[in-house]
């Protein structure tokens, strides 16, 4: 452990710098411990004190600046609860002000009548007394005999305020007055950004930004500082994932070169591959070719055919007796990914390579079998969901790891599979949400990336219609039709649910969590679809996350088979289902989706030669961020164009979603929606340095940054991504 005089200025604990009671406070509400936690804590707004106003005409609820003498202050106990407050009366000559600070008696030694200085703050009104509650305010001279020019009131008047993010028990003020003693108290710091690149984009150097964002003279000092701090928070992220990303082609792994196997699958592939499909599969060939591991992700519209390129990726592992394991977010994808890969192979691989599933819900009887097929090597492809994860799992030489739909799953379960070969696997990640760029780079820096946009051919068109309950209720009778007419043509509907029942979630549901109103459920859209004369008759079954695995299976074989017309469920059916005969999806409280689960959803539809529609339900009003969200998935069926949609349309916490570990490796100022060329001039700037000084040898500031922001938690989550 280094000692204090070893220590870098930015990793000194709180409690050392502020005390242990500030200190506690701190790292209760934000999760602050070091300095260097606290002077990232950016102010979230700046606010001006208000004009210079005399109290004989203040105005209610807008912030105004006076100057005024203290005429008395008292401090008494509360009545209801336990605590003070403190009550102090300022006058101008003009008239009179109250000010009240609660919980402050330590400031009834500064307030004394006679004290001249200046007040701001919002005025109040209570019980028709005009109040400024917790003012800011600065007296003039030591003992308040003299006053401060009126340059210097206005001066005071102007300067950018720092609201800061709060909590109840520590309010922004506080906040301010611990970062003033942070920075007052602050030695020289080293610029993590080099001093060239510094000076190239006219940059402030780091110390004189972390002072003009906390304590800005004017608009233009915190505008430069945060554009400063901006792009060095973009730089030492990108320097973090290219770091980490150097690191694992540093580390050896088995090269796994296609042969045989791979050949004879192609030529007996009973359609041609996609241009995008042959050189997505080129790259992968190129990388599990090669003696370190592969870490790429494949993003791909829904349908493009993803599973394939992962299947031959498999095929070139088993031609050197390497085994893959494809991890499934779902038991009801897990199976169908089993008996796709089976129907794919035909009867002759699926001998040879033995493709076995491992989930959960297993009879005992088949867990062990499956187990012992993974463990000795005779099962070269096992399929499963985190089933597969169990310390009891293990594998024989496991080459390639498979993450399907990597938004399901977190990083610690990708790493637990990871560990699972004796060497590190190549790994393989399939998303079909696609990313923009700059989320790509931001979130998954240390990956490389493959993208398939061409759909292979025999996909249908697919009509997506919004169904605005708000403006027009008495549309829902005629969904129903619209569905009977698709169900009298011999084909087959899905409809969609956020919620089981009238209380309980999916299991698999990540849909918003949106506050009032009632869900639509799989309990009752089902009771009242089989009880809709429109659709007597029917075949209408229910599907959903709590079902027992072999129901789950049962119901996924007879809708697949046409025994079931209807199938009303949650989005336990968001990914992977292939029904080719399903021609209409209907999702209901469409505004309770994500872009990207809509997208995934409308996925399910069309993918054999019949055309598909998609209705979208919703009671959404129209303008809102709710309608707009299924608006903009009904507009288009373009992925790319979905997810830029998607980044505009949420909030910037949302747009990472899990991904990022939060603390001290969350984004604070970039927002990927807005600094696009910001993160891709960082990371081409990055890449520069580190190819010239891989060890960062010559840059001791960034590797310093690094290592802060990369602390053993964090470290370890970039590692697993």
């Amino acid at each position: 452990m280094a000692s204090p005089l070893d220590q870098k200025p930015l990793d000194q604990k709180l409690s050392a710098a502020l005390g242990g009671r500030t200190a506690a406070a701190l790292h209760k509400g934000f999760g602050l411990s070091t300095v260097g936690d606290l002077l990232s804590h950016y102010p979230r707004r700046y606010a001006r004190r208000g004009e210079l106003t005399e109290l004989v005409q203040l105005p209610i609820d807008e912030n105004v600046t006076i100057v005024a003498e203290v005429v008395k202050a008292v401090n008494r106990p509360m009545r209801a609860k336990r605590g003070s407050i403190l009550d102090v009366t300022i006058s101008d000559g003009t008239g009179y002000l109250s000010l009240t600070f609660f919980n402050q008696a330590w400031r009834q030694n500064e307030l004394r009548p006679g004290v001249r200085g200046i007040f701001a703050g919002k005025v109040g009104d209570y019980k028709g007394t005009k109040q400024l509650a917790h003012p800011d305010y600065e007296l003039f001279g030591q003992n308040g005999e003299q006053d401060a020019d009126p340059a210097t009131v206005k001066a005071w008047a102007e300067l950018p305020v720092p609201i800061y993010p709060a909590t109840s028990t520590m309010p922004s003020w506080q906040v301010q007055k611990a970062v003033g003693v942070a920075l007052d108290t602050l030695p020289p710091l080293d610029d993590p950004v080099p001093d060239a690149v510094r000076k190239q984009r006219g940059l402030l150097p780091f110390a004189k930004a972390l002072e003009l964002v906390h304590r800005p003279a004017v608009d233009a000092d915190w505008g430069a500082a945060r554009k400063a701090l901006r792009f060095q928070e973009a730089f030492v992220l990108q320097a973090a994932l290219l770091q980490q990303r150097q690191r694992l082609r540093e580390t050896a792994a088995t090269a796994r070169t296609a042969g045989a196997l791979l050949a004879g699958f192609d030529e007996r592939l009973p359609f041609t591959l996609t241009g995008d499909q042959t050189s997505v599969g080129e790259q992968i060939s190129a990388d599990l070719a090669a003696p370190v591991p592969m870490n790429r992700l494949v993003q791909g519209e829904v349908g493009s055919g993803k599973t394939l390129v992962a299947l031959r990726a498999m095929l070139a592992v088993a031609e050197s007796g390497g085994q893959s394991a494809l991890l499934a977010p779902t038991e009801v994808l897990a199976h169908q990914h089993l008996r796709s890969i089976a129907k794919t192979l035909g009867p002759d691989l699926s001998a040879r390579l033995r493709p076995t599933l491992l989930t959960g819900q297993l009879p005992v009887a088949e867990r062990k079998k499956a187990l012992l097929a993974a463990v000795s090597g005779s099962a070269s492809i096992v399929v499963g969901t985190h089933a597969l994860l169990s310390d009891n799992v293990g594998f024989f030489d496991l080459g390639l790891v498979v993450v399907d739909e990597q938004h399901r799953f977190g990083v610690d379960q990708r790493e637990a599979l990871r560990l699972k070969g004796t060497q590190p696997p190549h790994v393989l990640v399939l998303t079909a949400t696609p990313i923009p760029r700059t989320v790509a780079m931001t979130v998954f820096g240390d990956l490389d990336i493959s993208s398939i946009a061409e759909l292979p051919a025999g996909r249908s068109p697919i009509s997506s219609h919004v169904v605005p309950l708000a403006e027009k209720p008495g549309w829902m009778t005629r969904v129903w039709q619209r569905v009977a007419e698709e169900l009298d043509q011999g084909r087959q509907a899905f409809v969609v649910c956020p919620a089981i029942d009238a209380t309980v979630l999916d299991d698999t549901d990540d849909s918003p969590q949106l506050a009032g109103g009632t869900r639509a459920n799989v309990t009752e859209v089902l009771a009242s679809l089989q009880a809709n004369p429109v659709l007597a008759g029917k075949r209408i079954e229910a599907l959903h996350g709590r079902l027992p695995s072999d129901e789950k299976d049962r119901l996924m074989r007879a809708f697949a088979a046409g025994e079931i017309d209807v199938l009303v469920a949650t989005t336990v059916i968001e990914v992977g289902v292939d029904v080719p005969n399903a021609s209409v999806m209907v999702v209901l409280d469409a505004d309770r989706f994500g872009v990207s689960q809509l997208h995934q959803l409308r996925g399910r539809i069309g993918r054999g030669g019949v055309p598909g529609v998609a209705l979208f339900v919703t009671a959404a009003e129209e303008g809102t961020l709710a309608r707009d969200r299924v608006e903009a998935v009904a507009s288009t069926l373009d992925g790319f164009e979905l997810a830029q949609k998607d980044i505009e349309l949420r909030q910037e916490g949302d747009v990472l979603g899990g991904v990022q570990s939060g603390g001290r490796s969350s984004l604070r100022l970039v927002r990927v929606a807005r600094d696009g060329e910001l993160i891709s001039d960082a990371r081409e700037l990055a890449a520069g340095i580190l190819a010239d000084d891989p060890r960062l040898e010559r840059h001791a500031a960034l590797r310093e940054a690094l290592e802060r922001r990369l602390d053993e938690t964090a470290e370890a989550f970039l590692a697993k991504n």
